[in-house]
């Protein structure tokens, strides 16, 4: 079905997708993920955006691609040589603030923002800290994280932990959760 996909894609990424492949790295989200990413991020009109794992911003340049010009991304990641790449790529765009940090400071030096949307694509916010990063999602805000049906790159053991994590964020009463055996595995929760 994605070969039949008519709909433009974000005019950074074949540009990306080319560097993401130069430079070795592996864990960008794959282009269900992304589309689905964008048509969330117009959901938000004015929305304020966290990406909690920039990588390359294969997924940020989707993100942006949905987001109004109202909007506001701020996308964080603590590896220097995937982040310049969205820099050299995303840059122009003045909707996005990329940060070079380390995820768990970063949340605990900015715990007191709030979002309307939260793409958690790394540990931190995700398996790591995923109270405080769900205490930064506003009412109606949207939590999305991708990989959630094992991967090649998964290490001995990490299926229990995405279980695990999936069963938690069920049992919440704050979220709707719904669970989707689609793409790498997506989990979409909305604060209620």
């Amino acid at each position: 079905m994605i070969e039949l996909m008519q709909q433009p894609y974000p005019k950074a990424y074949q540009a990306i997708v080319d560097a993401t492949k130069e430079s070795g790295f592996t864990m960008a989200s794959d282009l269900l993920t992304c589309t689905l990413l964008r048509s969330l991020a117009a959901s938000k009109r004015a929305g304020s955006f966290l990406e909690l794992g920039t990588g390359t911003g294969l997924a940020t340049s989707w993100i942006l691609d949905g987001m109004d010009k109202k909007s506001t991304l701020v996308s964080i990641d603590n590896d220097a040589a995937v982040l310049d790449i969205a820099r050299k790529y995303l840059r122009a765009d003045d909707r996005l603030e990329l940060v070079l940090t380390d995820g768990e400071a970063w949340i605990h030096d900015n715990s007191h923002l709030k979002f309307d949307y939260i793409f958690a694509d790394t540990w931190h916010g995700k398996y790591l800290m995923l109270e405080e990063a769900l205490g930064m999602l506003k009412p109606t805000g949207i939590y999305i994280i991708d990989d959630m049906l094992p991967q090649p790159n998964w290490p001995e053991g990490h299926n229990e932990k995405a279980i695990q994590l999936v069963a938690i964020l069920e049992q919440r009463h704050d979220l709707w959760v719904t669970t989707l055996n689609w793409a790498t595995g997506i989990v979409i929760a909305v604060k209620k």
